[in-house]
């Protein structure tokens, strides 16, 4: 009788404590309904300096805050000063070179198939209208909300812009409700192909169509060569390019080179092949040094990428294949090239084009972090399952990488969560060191959005030469809003606005 009374204690008493622990497991992963990024998580610092912290933390809901608004940076250049990320924005006083007014819509819209999609538009199309620029150029964007009723902001993705000018809801702005207005202003300081789209709600309106394509054109430009952009999307299911589903096809010359600008807007890798040699010129908007024509190989483009790909018209016309079911054919008008089985091989970056003097490949690093990616049981805001973890962690107490302004960072992302996962690091390009020991010895691989493959270890490094607090998140949406969103911060830089709140601002 006392053994079973023993025993029947003991069981009481486990069950006690598996239910006591989940419980505050689950308490623990709650969010708040507003809070400031910069309460999220703990600080990294790579192994360099730490800046003096004032901190105010929210660590009753997980979330060990770092409180940075009395953080004074120390770094090569902020000069001790704290500032704002409304202050780190473009001259006022500089009159712009180009101007767009954009008007946001939710609404049911028609692809130019003639199939109606409910979702949202910009000046009453999807994609967007697409906006062009020379390189040194101001661009000034009049964003208004006609009718979104979440909100909307717009991010210029893969376009270093000033950090007020990032369009991130909850970070660097609030959203713009119904009726609001906002402008964007901001120099492009590259040429490339680059797109915007909504980064409130993302992963409900970018899938719906809250976007379009952004073109920087260089100051001399080789007017022999024809520019085609193919911005691909899925509308409720159906692949396009440029809201065409089937083939797209643009009028062409035998012989003709064609720049075919691929822009990926989706949340999973896309890829580029064809029947007639391709060149791949440019990568997320920088060119590639020394490339060469292939055959052959597929081109993959990760979710937010872009690839710039140079072909040659044929006597018949040419079918540049982008996924299985869409495709840019270029010809005269009813060339019909015959479509062509997808190769089964790739085209490994690492070792395409030739290499190219690049300081910041062999610098010293000031700062070095891991981005470890897993999936793991587990709660995130009360809710139990199969989670994404960076560093062991779940959202939110994920990792804030701090960096001092003219540090050269290196970042390892691994990846065992058995996804692949497109990494997008805002408000700076990145150079690829290596992948899985393998270095690179073609031309500089310069990225904003990387894919990471289940199994895969990337080794990267940036200059931290562009102030502010950037996302450093997986642009398959769906995963950053489930959570695997992370941030850079620089020393001294601090702002005034939350997730939630009066604005309700979700950038995820």
């Amino acid at each position: 009788m006392v053994r079973a009374r023993l025993r029947l204690v003991a069981a009481l008493g486990a069950t006690l404590l598996i239910v006591g622990t989940l419980g505050w497991m689950w308490w623990s992963s709650l969010v708040p309904s507003t809070y400031s990024v910069m309460e999220m998580g703990y600080l990294d610092y790579g192994g360099g300096t730490r800046p003096p912290i004032a901190g105010h933390g929210m660590a009753g809901h997980g979330m060990t805050g770092h409180g940075m608004a009395g953080m004074s940076g120390t770094g090569h250049g902020n000069g001790g000063e704290s500032r704002s990320v409304t202050d780190l924005d473009t001259d006022p006083d500089r009159p712009a070179d180009v101007t767009v007014d954009l008007t946001a819509r939710q609404q049911r819209f028609t692809l130019p198939t003639g199939e109606e999609i409910d979702g949202y538009t910009l000046n009453g199309s999807s994609p967007g209208p697409l906006i062009t620029a020379t390189v040194g150029e101001l661009v000034e964007v009049h964003l208004h909300n006609a009718s979104v009723p979440d909100g909307v902001t717009l991010h210029w993705h893969g376009v270093d812009v000033p950090n007020a000018e990032d369009g991130v809801a909850g970070v660097t702005q609030d959203a713009v409700p119904v009726g609001g207005d906002f402008t964007y202003r901001f120099v492009v300081p590259h040429a490339g192909t680059f797109w915007y789209h909504s980064h409130q709600v993302s992963h409900d309106q970018v899938v719906g169509g809250l976007l379009g394509p952004l073109v920087v054109q260089p100051r001399h430009r080789d007017t022999s060569v024809r520019d085609v952009v193919a911005l691909a999307h899925l509308y409720g299911g159906a692949e396009t390019v440029n809201g065409h589903a089937g083939h797209l096809q643009v009028d062409a010359e035998p012989g003709e080179q064609v720049r075919l600008r691929v822009i990926n807007t989706d949340n999973g890798p896309l890829e580029i092949w064809s029947g007639e040699p391709l060149t791949l010129v440019a990568t997320d908007g920088y060119d590639v040094h020394g490339p060469t024509p292939f055959t052959g190989r597929t081109v993959d483009v990760p979710a937010g990428g872009r690839a710039d790909v140079l072909v040659a018209v044929a006597d018949g016309g040419t079918r540049v294949q982008l996924t299985g079911d869409v495709s840019v054919v270029l010809g005269p008008d009813g060339a019909r090239p015959p479509s062509v089985e997808q190769p089964e091989r790739w085209l490994d970056r690492l070792h395409y084009g030739t290499p190219e003097a690049t300081p910041l490949m062999r610098a010293k690093a000031d700062r070095s972090f891991r981005y470890d990616i897993g999936h793991r049981l587990g709660f995130v805001d009360g809710r139990p399952g199969l989670q994404w973890s960076i560093n062991g962690h779940l959202f939110p107490d994920l990792p804030m990488f701090v960096v001092e302004e003219g540090d050269v960072v290196r970042i390892r992302i691994s990846n065992h969560s058995g996804d692949v996962h497109p990494m997008h690091l805002h408000g700076h390009h990145a150079v690829v060191l290596d992948r899985d020991g393998d270095a690179v010895s073609g031309s500089p691989w310069w990225v904003d959005s990387l894919d990471v493959r289940n199994g895969e270890t990337y080794d990267i490094a940036f200059l931290a030469d562009n102030p502010g607090i950037w996302m450093d998140h997986c642009h398959n949406l769906t995963h950053a809003a489930q959570g695997m969103v992370t941030h850079l911060m620089y020393a001294g830089v601090t702002e005034p606005f939350r997730i939630g709140g009066g604005a309700g601002n979700e950038p995820e």
